[in-house]
Formats: structure tokens, sequence, C-alpha cells
């Protein structure tokens, strides 16, 4: 039986962003090759400027599991996931969950806009200034999960299924 995850693979993936963001497709050839860190690495926390001016860094993240979400107000596979994000941080942000969105996008107005225009209230940075200590793994959107241990315990890059966003509740 042929399942809907076999059916949305990379392939199909990338034929659809093709079709659906022939602009972005200049972007993400020029993204340098980073994989995605490997499961049981530990993941520092750099010190952030969130896009409405205020700091983050590494107490927010400690004890804490953490989520960070690579992301672009012009990928149409972010418009279908960042709803799921929000949703999972606004439900579990109390269980001790946190969550860095990064965004691609050239200029940080962009993606200021696009959040207010969707009231996602997740904290967001540029990629661009975690680059260093997270380096953008190449694909898009990206989703590593940092555990409370500080290692990684998920790391994916391409599109996750609602169901897959809302499993990630499982680290917790």
């Amino acid at each position: 039986m042929v399942d809907r995850r076999s059916l949305m693979g990379t392939a199909g993936r990338h034929a659809l962003a093709l079709a659906l963001a022939p602009v972005s497709l200049a972007a993400l050839a020029a993204e340098p090759a980073s994989p995605l860190p490997a499961l049981g690495s530990p993941l520092a926390v750099p010190s952030l400027t969130l896009l409405d001016g205020s700091p983050w860094g590494p107490d927010q993240a400690q004890g804490k599991v953490l989520v960070v979400y690579w992301w672009a107000s012009w990928c149409p596979f972010c418009a279908e996931q960042s709803p799921h994000m929000d949703a999972l941080w606004r439900t579990h942000r109390s269980q001790g969950l946190a969550l860095m969105a990064l965004s691609i996008d050239k200029q940080p107005a962009a993606a200021s806009a696009h959040l207010k225009a969707k009231g996602y209230g997740f904290p967001a940075a540029m990629a661009t200034q975690a680059a260093k200590v997270w380096p953008k793994p190449r694909g898009l959107p990206v989703v590593v999960v940092r555990g409370r241990n500080g290692n990684v315990v998920f790391a994916e890059s391409g599109s996750l299924f609602p169901e897959d966003v809302q499993g990630l509740k499982k680290f917790l």
C-alpha cells in the first residue's frame, strides 16, 4: 500500500516547489551545503535579537525542549507548516517547550510583516544571526529538536505533516 508520505517524498516536494516558487529556487540553490545535526550531538544555544528587538538566549532554552525552525515568508511549505508550529508552541510552552523560528528572508521587515499578518506568536530571529552556532541545513522548512539534556533528538529537512509537528510533543 502506498501512503501519502511516499507520494509526497522528496522528489514530489521539490517538483511542487519548482511549480509554486520559481523565484525561491535560486535562493535555495545558493545555500551552502550544511548537513542536519546528528542525532545525539550537542546543540549549543546562541544569544539572538528577536525580530521585535528583544533579546533571546540560552536562558530561554535551559532545561527545556527547544524546537529550532528555519522558514521563509515566501516558502509555500513553510506557509503550510508554520500554523502547526505556532499551535505546538502555544499549546506546550507551559510544559517546557521553547521554539526559535529562524527566518531566511533577505529583509527582517518581510519576516516581521509576515508573522504579524499571520498572528504567529512564537519567537523569531533572522537566521543570519544564528548562522555561526546554527548553520542552516539544506532545504526548507527545517526542524531540529534539542532535548532537555542539550542534545539533538530530532532533525528533519522538508515539510512535516501536521501530525508530525504535533508528534514533537513526545520529546517533552
